[in-house]
């Protein structure tokens, strides 16, 4: 049984924004550091000046966003990135600059001022 999905049902009604949750700084950290692969949150927290149980709140809100899964092994929790999640979180990203490029045009249209032709 995958541990995030188990998070993830529990908690279907407030499912935050997925570039929200993946803006914070230390989510970002942690995300760059699981792109290098698999890590226990105890590896994970050995790079954050904040408590493990702190990391662990910020790996719980990644996976319930679908941006890590985690699998147990024992006693251990190995956290990975989730491909289809991140996928999701690029498709976001480049979404919302084609929405904002589009709107500045837009909105340079509306302030250019008009052009006077055949005057010299």
């Amino acid at each position: 049984m995958d541990l995030c999905n188990t998070l993830v049902s529990a908690n279907v009604l407030s499912v935050p924004d997925l570039l929200e949750v993946a803006a914070e700084p230390n989510r970002r950290t942690l995300l760059r550091l699981l792109a290098e692969g698999e890590r226990t949150v105890t590896e994970l927290s050995a790079h954050f000046p904040v408590s493990r149980s702190a990391i662990s709140q910020h790996l719980l809100l990644l996976c319930d966003v679908g941006l890590v899964s985690a699998r147990k092994d024992g006693r251990n929790r190995y956290y990975r990135l989730d491909t289809a999640g991140m996928v999701r979180l690029r498709e976001q990203f480049d979404s919302f600059w084609t929405n904002e490029l589009d709107l500045l045009v837009s909105d340079a249209g509306r302030l250019r001022p008009p052009t006077s032709q055949g005057t010299i």
